[in-house]
């Protein structure tokens, strides 16, 4: 029987391996991360180009560390805390 792992990506921003999958996808490009059933995120896989810059998180508190914000579209709430806190683009 083998043992399957997965890469996830950490507070620092480096990847490493778990034996967990993990709970939020990220867009490394975006630095954006989300649910993995986000509407954004799977019209985006289905058009083929975001594949090779997809990343996955253990949880929300380490994709924060890792300087990813919230999606919009599948964490509505926890998006408007963020912009709250960093303001309007400049």
């Amino acid at each position: 029987m083998t043992t399957r792992s997965y890469t996830l990506l950490g507070a620092d921003g480096r990847p490493y391996r778990s034996a967990a999958p993990g709970t939020l996808g990220g867009y490394r490009r975006g630095r954006i991360y989300g649910r993995l059933d986000c509407p954004s995120a799977l019209r985006a896989l289905a058009a083929g180009g975001y594949v090779a810059h997809r990343v996955f998180f253990a949880d929300e508190a380490t994709a924060v560390a890792a300087g990813y914000r919230p999606c919009a579209v599948c964490l509505p709430d926890a998006y408007r805390r963020w912009k709250a806190v960093t303001g309007p683009r400049q």
